[in-house]
């Protein structure tokens, strides 16, 4: 899967769970300043996630994940094979 095509999933799913419009998401979105995602909100945006690529995504790595881009590289580098 290339980045464009998981950065268009995971656009799907912030745009889903934290109504956000699709125009409004880009590659620099941070998830805590841009749309007030608190600690719960992450943690279910992670397994869902988790569920949608496949991927584990460990919690110290899941703390690590700022921005959009921050989570298309890391699904990018941890595709299951």
């Amino acid at each position: 899967m290339t980045e464009k095509e998981i950065f268009n999933k995971i656009a799907k799913i912030i745009h889903e769970r934290f109504e956000l419009e699709l125009d409004k998401i880009t590659p620099q979105l941070n998830f805590t300043n841009d749309i007030d995602a608190d600690s719960i909100d992450i943690v279910e945006f992670v397994l869902e996630l988790e569920d949608t690529f496949g991927a584990e995504i460990p919690d110290e790595e899941a703390e690590k994940l700022a921005t959009v881009d921050d989570v298309v590289k890391y699904i990018a580098a941890h595709q299951p094979e």
